[in-house]
């Protein structure tokens, strides 16, 4: 694509070179993998900064070069741009061909429950005939195509390259996490989304914000007039209430308190919840085969986000009957010794209290957990959740996440602090692989085991290296010897 035409994406405060012959191949963020004849754009960064990287992309061969700040002697075109992150989305939308102006995008953001959420609305949009796609943090899906994950939400290139592959799969709707990251670094700016559904905001990336303020700031940016048809809020959350206050053309769903869209649970069990849906005064009978109050919140999100997309109610309770699973989402992985196995991505202490108030309620014997917390980020949550995990769990067996660079006694550690402050019944065992079979032997008739706080993930990162792990296939090879013995 020729640069003056990718150009008329970003409003440029200086040029510096000619532009009119140039010709771009693709476009970079990393001055690794930049090639010849493509475009590199100079982000800055906490860690490091891309104009310090602009000589390296131009040896590699880069063809032009946009940029916050002029580097002197480069003999390729540079364009200064007042913000290069925004740049950056707009730049890699316009050459993809625009593909958000063309598909219909539902975009899910909050601290916990986006992946069922948008699972839950694919479901409902595929059973109503819709041809549609999925993106967020167990990867990309759509027209029978799985891809890896890569971020929550995708970085802008990798991002609009997806799109627009879905474009041309025909597909009509596309539904996708939008991390809080994700709208601090403008990695959907050129979106104007169908629908925008807020789940809620509770304590994460504080590593990152610093305050529950600028978390929340930055989730509630999300909602700017002009940025979405309509949205969907949920009304039992605070952050929600403002949203709604402050927000046009903006719905709510809530179970305790008054909203547009409402549940009222009639049963439920280990199995999943019998709930009837007020949407509007349009009365939903469905059957959840999830479990849990939480996952009444997002199927509730959902069914109130189909309604007003005009899905007719009994596309939306097959949608929703249809999710019977979602890996690493309370996934029941069976049972040893008469007790049940659980499987979930809680890593916040709103995650983790959510699944194990779940399954206290449901427990008819002793409720075990196996968890710990991630290194390099928000510290503050450790000792938080070794409190919900004693004042919940009869037994726990505390061991390591993704520790990253720190060490993993140092974490554990922290989340003993606030675990002792409720109870003593725990162990530590630091190798996950060992934590979880140490619990699993313990188990008998009628208990239920959670391992928390990988889910899905397929790899535990130790000291910049990501090896291969996964609760579910550790489970299951546990079983398999148990079960032989």
């Amino acid at each position: 694509m020729q640069l003056k035409r990718l150009m008329k994406e970003i409003t440029a405060e200086k040029i510096y070179g000619e532009i009119e012959d140039t010709e771009i191949g693709a476009i970079r963020a990393d001055s690794r993998i930049v090639g010849r004849g493509e475009l590199f754009v100079a982000l800055g960064g906490s860690n490091a900064d891309g104009h310090d990287y602009v000589w390296e992309a131009v040896r590699r061969g880069a063809a032009a070069v946009v940029c916050e700040r002029h580097t002197d002697g480069v003999r390729v075109p540079q364009i200064v741009v007042r913000d290069a992150r925004r740049a950056l989305a707009y730049l890699a939308a316009g050459f993809y061909g625009d593909p958000q102006k063309k598909l219909k995008i539902i975009g899910v953001t909050g601290t916990n429950g986006k992946t069922t959420t948008c699972r839950y609305i694919a479901s409902v949009l595929e059973k109503a005939g819709k041809r549609t796609g999925v993106n967020g943090t167990l990867g990309t899906f759509y027209c029978g195509i799985s891809l890896a994950p890569d971020l929550t939400t995708p970085d802008p290139v990798r991002l609009f390259r997806l799109l627009g592959d879905m474009l041309q799969s025909e597909v009509e709707y596309v539904v996708m996490e939008v991390s809080a990251h994700a709208v601090h670094y403008r990695k959907t700016a050129p979106i104007r989304f169908a629908a925008c559904v807020f789940t809620n905001c509770t304590q994460d990336h504080l590593d990152f914000f610093g305050t529950m303020e600028r978390y929340a700031a930055t989730k509630k940016k999300l909602f700017s007039e002009g940025r979405y048809g309509f949205a969907v809020v949920n009304a039992d959350d605070p952050l929600g209430v403002e949203i709604e206050k402050s927000c046009p053309r903006c719905k709510s769903y809530a179970i305790d308190g008054p909203a547009d869209h409402f549940a009222v649970i009639r049963e439920e069990d280990l199995r999943g919840s019998d709930v009837l849906f007020n949407l509007e005064d349009q009365l939903v009978g469905v059957r959840l085969r999830l479990t849990g109050r939480y996952n009444v919140y997002n199927a509730l999100a959902a069914a109130a986000c189909a309604r007003e997309l005009g899905i007719p109610p009994a596309a939306i309770a097959a949608g929703l009957y249809a999710v019977d699973r979602v890996s690493g989402r309370l996934e029941s992985l069976g049972s040893v010794n008469g007790g049940e196995v659980f499987v979930d991505f809680a890593h916040t202490p709103d995650g983790l209290q959510n699944v194990l108030s779940a399954l206290k309620e449901r427990c008819r014997g002793r409720l075990l957990c196996v968890f710990g917390c991630g290194g390099n980020r928000d510290a503050g949550k450790r000792p938080i959740m070794g409190e919900i995990a004693a004042r919940f769990a009869n037994f726990s067996v505390l061991t390591s996440d993704n520790p990253r660079y720190e060490e993993p006694y140092a974490i554990i550690s922290a989340i003993e602090k606030g675990y002792r402050t409720r109870s003593k019944n725990y162990v530590v065992v630091q190798d996950r692989r060992k934590a979880i079979e140490y619990a699993m032997r313990l188990l008998r008739e009628n208990d239920v085991l959670l391992v928390a706080g990988k889910g899905g993930e397929n790899y535990q990162e130790i000291m910049g290296i990501k090896y291969d792990y996964n609760d579910n296939a550790v489970i299951e090879e546990i079983m398999r010897k148990m079960h032989a013995e």
